[in-house]
């Protein structure tokens, strides 16, 4: 089992999908960082060998933020929103949705569970 960026690689994937497992890694990049490689889509994580494995380290090290600190960059981009006290900073600190969706029926994944009351 291959570890890359702290990540596990899974077993038997597609390596254009295994290498999505990586916070900050889509399969647009997953893509471009195995054609820098020279390692097909299609290759089997499992049949990675060291040399392989080390080179798709070096290649994401060198040009890609991922995980831990691109997490921290995210949240840094959204603490900086809200002290500004934009639009979208201030939709994040009332936990409400920041791009355009209705609130009125939906966002319940936002707003959390419905809250019933007939307070008196």
């Amino acid at each position: 089992m291959a570890r890359i960026a702290g990540v596990d690689l899974p077993r038997n994937k597609h390596m254009e999908i295994a290498l999505t497992y990586i916070h900050g890694i889509g399969r647009t990049t997953a893509r471009k960082i195995l054609q820098a490689v020279n390692i097909d889509f299609n290759y089997n994580s499992d049949n990675l060998d060291d040399n392989q494995v080390a080179s798709i380290r070096k290649v994401i090290e060198t040009d890609y933020t991922v995980e831990g600190d691109r997490r921290r960059e995210v949240a840094m981009d959204i603490k900086r929103m809200m002290d500004l006290g934009s639009y979208r900073g201030l939709r994040h600190r009332k936990g409400l949705p920041c791009r355009g969706q209705r609130t009125s029926t939906n966002a319940r994944t936002r707003k959390g569970p419905r809250r019933v009351g007939g307070r008196k």
